[in-house]
């Protein structure tokens, strides 16, 4: 697969220095799943679904348990990529049905190794982008 567009929108923390409390530095990373220690304490049928297979970003600089997840305000990102099927300014709507499609897109690709993320962070956008994931083959 060499890229894939999904009609998913994205919210991160601001950018700052790339430092954790900030937007994930520009870079390519692999994305693997492995297990939550945040939502494999959860009761909720849904998180429990995914939570022993949540999508992480790997060899961030300087960060670990980076994570894309369901979630719809700033202060629910830890730090990690928030998606949703609609957005507004601060926040993202819809947010477990993107991730549910997101991860049937990925689940395969990350399994095998192939499955990769670009973040182009920093640069301000006036039009939502869609997220795009690049996988090799």
């Amino acid at each position: 697969m060499a890229g894939l567009s999904l009609p998913v929108f994205t919210l991160e923390l601001p950018v700052r220095d790339g430092l954790p409390h900030s937007a994930i530095p520009p870079g390519r990373y692999q994305i693997e799943l492995a297990p939550s220690p945040k939502f494999l304490k959860s009761t909720d049928p849904w998180v429990m679904k995914y939570a022993n297979a949540m999508p992480h970003l790997l060899s961030i600089p300087g960060r670990s348990l980076i994570m894309i997840h369901h979630g719809n305000m700033p202060d629910e990102t830890d730090g990690c990529i928030l998606v949703g099927l609609k957005h507004d300014p601060d926040m993202v709507s819809g947010s477990r049905p993107a991730f549910d499609l997101l991860y049937e897109a990925i689940e395969a690709p990350a399994l095998a190794g192939e499955c990769f993320i670009s973040i182009h962070g920093g640069i301000p956008i006036s039009q939502p982008s869609e997220l795009n994931l690049q996988g090799d083959t």
